[in-house]
């Protein structure tokens, strides 16, 4: 290398601990928040076909809507919306689906 890519290469890796820090936080509550819809699914679709019990369908609904509920706490902690947490997957479209009311995309 030359000393003109050893500089490229030096900024490239100057990195802030605040933007670490911000991108780690991310990428969890990226996954945190995959797998909380993966889970709502699933639950809807226990629902549909119609084995729980009205007691079961309580708590289910009850864990989920308190599971979306911290999600939407952590996110705000850390300054985040959904959107930040969104990864657009090309032709697939994106990650996590439709936005949320709390936290619109595209703005």
């Amino acid at each position: 290398m030359n000393s003109a890519d050893d500089g490229a290469a030096r900024a490239r890796l100057a990195l802030e601990p605040e933007s670490v820090g911000r991108g780690l936080a991310t990428l969890v509550l990226t996954v945190v928040e995959l797998l909380r819809q993966l889970m709502e699914r699933q639950a809807l679709r226990r629902l549909d076909e119609g084995g729980l019990s009205d007691e079961q369908i309580e708590r289910l609904g009850s864990t989920l809507m308190a599971l979306e509920e911290n999600m939407i706490g952590v996110c705000r902690q850390f300054g985040l919306t959904l959107a930040d947490l969104d990864m657009d997957l090309g032709p697939l479209g994106p990650l996590l689906g439709p936005a949320h009311p709390e936290f619109p995309r595209g703005g």
